[in-house]
């Protein structure tokens, strides 16, 4: 008998369909993924199964666990899903209390199911997952991205479930972590005889875990099988073009890097105080150690490295968000790092963020927004503003009448391309990306990049890539810097540094990337 049994899931909100007739089964100890673009239902179905469906949704259908149907009443639903389903959420900052300690949040877990005496359970639980006993004492922003996911872990084992629900565990986590992420997943699932739900956009991951997926759209299941058959023989067309759409190829255009460097960073260093009450007597966290690097006009370099190596910390400094503690930076002969950034270089440079729905203010029109930064262009009339507007959203493939409406009026996409056509509205010699592409579904993913590169031959545009994604890394990049610790340890072009790495942390980079996912028909 399968452990979770949907029959004819239907979800609605209102008269939209969320979710449209859908039924699978999972058996007992099986390791199931659900891959599929955003709003295509996967997330939905998971909260189903879990009885933490919003108020708002009407659902139809029959979901059965162990054989019985879910209860209808929530006090009953509230021990069901405690004592036999653990799920860990896609964000764990979020989903964490930000003011209790770790410690507290798995006690309360395991002294709600009545599952042990949580002092001697935590430890436990959190050796598990690879944390130190010491841990139980943070609070969630005092731990890693890595280590705030195992917490959600160990919380979600509190109750020993039957069924580990994951919903997007490993989206916000670099290379190295997310391998590790996968890695303790699969050994816990294995050693407990766990049923797992994994739920995911990055075909590689769930390909990587799971034995048998299920591919949805629209709200629907348009295809089930097990994951080697599926790789190699997909039935369906959309089945077909998600997965040729997760393997990224080449996508730089012809474009022509000069040789004189258009961005010099040289010797630049970045200090913190740490606070606390008495914040003379911590040492300042050194973020960046002696910085040096130079990008030609018209290149594309990626930099690369582990949560909290310092990448952000330097786009920042480059863009003038922050100020370098040591060093200068130099951008086509003007000169800055320690002072103010000059009014005109602040008009040679734009930063396209990693959240292209947060990067936009939601009570502001398109045209607004993509017009703001030309403050930075002094002498331009209103007319200019609006034909400047016109003609960046053009060159990123949208039409103009799209400026009067707002962001959350656009897809995930739409939105990226939009957040790209307000960075070049200034026409700028050097654009910072940061992390592009990671909140886009796989099959806008490619769509981004290609006109990234379509607009850098066409502009002669020069990039700064900051990304985890090795792969995004290898279609774009002419050349990737490695950083470890506020370092940069390692430097080449892509081809040669992913097949010849020198540095360990590159190595450690390369051995943890998921295999390609290859279709052979």
């Amino acid at each position: 008998m399968a452990l979770v049994e949907v029959e004819d899931l239907t979800i609605r909100f209102g008269a939209q369909v969320a979710v449209d007739g859908l039924s699978l089964a999972i058996e007992r100890g099986e390791k199931f993924g659900i891959i599929g673009e955003s709003g295509s239902g996967k997330s939905l179905t998971a909260l189903a199964i879990a009885g933490l469906l919003p108020e708002s949704a009407q659902a139809s259908g029959t979901i059965r666990f162990g054989g019985a149907p879910l209860p209808d009443a929530e006090k009953a639903m509230a021990r069901l899903r405690g004592k036999h389903i653990g799920m860990v959420f896609q964000e764990p900052m979020t989903a964490l209390n930000p003011l209790m300690r770790i410690g507290d949040q798995i006690g309360e877990a395991i002294a709600l199911m009545g599952a042990g005496d949580p002092q001697n359970e935590i430890p436990k639980l959190l050796s598990e997952v690879g944390l130190e006993p010491g841990h139980a004492a943070r609070y969630p922003h005092q731990l890693s991205g890595g280590q705030r996911q195992r917490a959600m872990i160990a919380m979600a084992l509190a109750s020993q479930p039957d069924l580990m629900i994951a919903d997007e565990p490993t989206s916000a986590l670099d290379v190295i972590t997310q391998r590790m992420v996968l890695d303790l997943i699969a050994e816990i699932c294995q050693r407990r005889q766990m049923t797992l739900l994994f739920i995911s956009h990055d075909i590689k991951a769930v390909a990587a875990l799971c034995g048998r997926i299920g591919v949805m759209r629209q709200g629907r299941l348009v295809e089930t099988e097990d994951t080697a058959t599926l790789l190699a023989k997909p039935r369906a067309d959309y089945t077909r073009r998600l997965l040729a759409a997760s393997r990224m190829d080449r996508k730089s255009a012809a474009h022509i890097a000069g040789t004189a460097p258009l961005l010099r960073v040289s010797t630049v260093s970045k200090e913190y105080g740490q606070g606390g009450f008495w914040p003379w007597r911590r040492p300042a966290l050194r973020a960046l150690d002696r910085v040096s690097l130079e990008i030609a006009s018209g290149e594309c370099v990626a930099l690369v490295g582990p949560s909290g190596c310092g990448k952000t910390t330097l786009a920042r400094l480059i863009v003038g968000l922050d100020t370098a503690t040591d060093g200068t930076i130099e951008l086509d002969g003007t000169r800055y790092g320690g002072g103010t950034l000059p009014r005109a270089a602040r008009a040679d440079m734009s930063l396209v963020f990693q959240d292209p729905f947060g990067s936009f203010d939601p009570r502001r029109t398109i045209g607004d927004s993509v017009a703001e930064p030309l403050h930075l262009t002094p002498g331009l009339s209103p007319i200019d503003r609006h034909a400047r507007a016109q003609a960046a959203v053009t060159a990123v493939g949208l039409e103009p009448d799209m400026l009067t409406r707002y962001p959350h009026e656009f897809s995930g996409g739409q939105r990226q391309r939009l957040a790209i056509a307000r960075a070049l509205v200034t026409r700028p010699k050097l654009v910072v990306l940061d992390e592009p592409v990671s909140a886009l579904d796989v099959s806008v993913r490619g769509e981004v990049l290609a006109l990234l590169a379509r607009l850098q031959a066409e502009q002669g545009l020069t990039y700064l890539i900051i990304s985890h994604d090795l792969d995004m890394v290898g279609a774009m990049a002419d050349r990737v810097l490695v950083m470890e610790a506020g370092h940069i340890v390692e430097e080449g072009k892509p081809a040669t540094l992913f097949a010849r790495p020198q540095h360990p942390l590159t190595r450690a980079l390369m051995a943890a990337r998921l295999p390609d996912v290859v279709v052979r028909a």
